[in-house]
This record gives C-alpha cells, structure tokens and sequence, in this order.
C-alpha cells in the first residue's frame, strides 16, 4: 500500500494540509491549548483558537508559529502531530510530506521546520518556498519560457517571486501579512477611542468592513465591544470602514512596496511579460476587499485574485511531495532538504 503524499502549508494564522490527487483536507487555526500544570495537550486547532482571550489561568492558549516559522518548537510539533494524526489515521506507510516555507527562512527555522514535520510523523520531509508552492498550486505553468509574478499574502509574512523556466528571476519575503493588519486595527481603536480589543474582534473588523482601497470604503460601519481602557468597563463603539482602512495603511503600503520592489528588480523583458500576464495574488489576505485594485494602481500592473487563494500553497506543496527524494534515516542535513524548483516535473 502506497503512502499519503501530503502538503502542508503551515501558516502563521492556519495550518492547511493538502493531499495529493485529493485536494485540501484539512484546515486548522494555527493554535494549541494545554494544561498548565500538566502540559497536556487539550486541544488543537479551531477548538483552541475558541478558548483565545476566554481560557482561565489553568490553561495557556498558545500560537507556536509567528511570522511564518516556528517560534515555540516544541507545541508547534504536538500540533502538527495532532493535524497530521487526523489527516492519516488509518494509514499504515507513514506520509511523505513537503513544508512550504518563506524564502527569508533562516537556517536554524529551515532545522526546525524539517525537524517538525520528521516527528509528526513523516517518513520524508521537504522544504519548498511559498511563493514556488502557491504559482504550482494555482496551476501557472513555471516552466515556461515567460514570466509570471505570484504574490502570496498570509497571516504572518509576504512572499512574491517573478518565475520563468521553473527558477526564480527576482524575489521578496517580507515579515508581514494579515496579523499585522489585525494589531494595526488593535493600536488604532485603543489610541483613538480608549477601547481595548482582542485581535480577534481586530479580524473580525477587518472581514466584515476593511478595504485596501480607500475608494471602496463607502458608509459602512460595525459596532465594535471591548474594554474602556480607563473605567475597566466593557463599552461598544461604531467604527467605519474609512477608520479600518486608516488603521491598516501603514502596513498595506509596506506590503504593496515589497511588491513593487521585486518588479523593480526583473530584467526588462520579463517585466514586459509580468505586464502582459498581470500579478496573481494568493494567501488568505488576498481575499481583502480592494486589495487587488490598490496593487494594480500602485505597481502599474493588472493584478488578480487566484482561484481558492488560501489553498494554493498547500495544494502546490501536495503536487511537490510526490517528488520527495530518499533521504538516510535520520540524517538531517538542512542543504540536502532545500528544495529547488528545477528538481520538479511540472
């Protein structure tokens, strides 16, 4: 019986698991809750992520990964043991995996991520940048002789990359995304209003009426609970979607520069060919009103949202995993693990 072929895209915000030929099969918040005490695990997942700014000084609630990389090793691997338990529960061959990564990883991270994925349960562990996983996920052809720019947007980080003849003519990885938005909204209400919010009534904002585009804001606003930062009391708030959009800004233009950026370092006429094809945006942040339109105006580009954009790093990373080398058991060596785009039948 043949082993499962799995992807995972383990993200700041969640963690999506992809199988090979099936399609997205799992998708977790990126949060584990355990006994304080004890240090046994309670839950994972979206129970966890339910119990955030809830759970009594008996349980920590807590977010293992941050910016894209492991930050706390060892609850990100109870949890992504729990995640990958789930996925193949009946399986007898332990999986093949392949862990999408932001190209700013570190070689310690890489260790981690690798190191993670082995006691999960995998057999084979790989590593393949976003930005690489979520072009192959959204079906752009990487082998061919053009260029095509890809921008995957996430909770805790920024990946673009212009490719052409499956390599990578010029790159970006910036440390920010969808959670920076969230604490921005956090700062904004607290400083202008004096009403302290959780960062997920911040998300909950950002859904329901943000916009990237300050054309698109129209009259819309939310009644927003919280804490009056100097009664102590809970109090509600109106709060508009202009006022979102002003809380986001700042960090909406650093990711749009970053973009700008890898543009500004494409050879002429691969620019040429981005122009032609237009950007495409992938990662749960892609799905931000306006977003596409504000990249558009600001980079001189068409830009465009990918089919099913939170999923197409972990199905790219799912297509990759069938591609998994035979590594010694055991043997860790982090340059054998670097996955390179040109090793792939695509």
């Amino acid at each position: 019986m043949p082993g499962m072929n799995l992807g995972i895209d383990l993200g700041t915000s969640q963690v999506v698991i992809a199988v090979s030929g099936r399609g997205v099969v799992l998708r977790q918040p990126s949060v584990i809750a355990v006994d304080r005490d004890s240090d046994k695990t309670i839950a994972c997942g979206r129970e966890a992520y339910e119990m955030l700014g809830r759970s009594p000084d008996s349980i920590r609630v807590i977010r293992p990964l941050a910016k894209g990389v492991i930050s706390d090793y060892q609850y990100a691997e109870r949890m992504l043991r729990s995640f990958v338990r789930q996925v193949c529960a009946y399986k007898v061959l332990k999986p093949k995996v392949a862990v999408s990564v932001p190209a700013s990883i570190t070689e310690v991270e890489r260790r981690s991520a690798v190191e993670a994925a082995m006691a999960s349960g995998a057999r084979r562990a790989v590593l393949i940048e976003e930005s690489v996983a979520a072009a192959i996920g959204a079906g752009v052809d990487v082998a061919a002789p053009r260029g095509c720019m890809v921008a995957d947007i996430g909770g805790g980080t920024t990946d673009a990359a212009v490719l052409t003849l499956k390599g990578m003519a010029s790159s970006v990885s910036l440390r920010k995304g969808g959670d920076d938005l969230d604490e921005a909204i956090v700062r904004y209400v607290h400083n202008r209003y004096g009403l302290i919010i959780g960062r997920q009534t911040a998300e909950q904002m950002k859904i329901a009426i943000g916009t990237a585009d300050p054309d698109q804001t129209g009259e819309e606003t939310m009644p927003v609970k919280g804490r009056d930062a100097v009664k102590g009391l809970p109090r509600t708030r109106e709060i508009s979607a202009r006022e979102v959009y002003e809380a986001m800004e700042e960090p909406l233009d650093e990711i749009i520069s970053s973009l700008q950026r890898v543009l500004e370092n494409t050879p002429p006429e691969l620019v040429g060919d981005v122009y032609d094809t237009g950007i495409l945006l992938t990662g749960g942040l892609a799905r931000l009103k306006g977003l596409d339109s504000r990249i558009a105006q600001k980079a001189g580009v068409a830009c465009r949202v990918a089919e099913q954009p939170e999923d197409c790093v972990a199905l790219g990373t799912a297509k990759a995993s069938r591609y998994v080398k035979i590594m010694s058991t055991g043997v860790y060596d982090i340059n054998q693990f670097s996955y390179r785009l040109s090793d792939m039948d695509v």
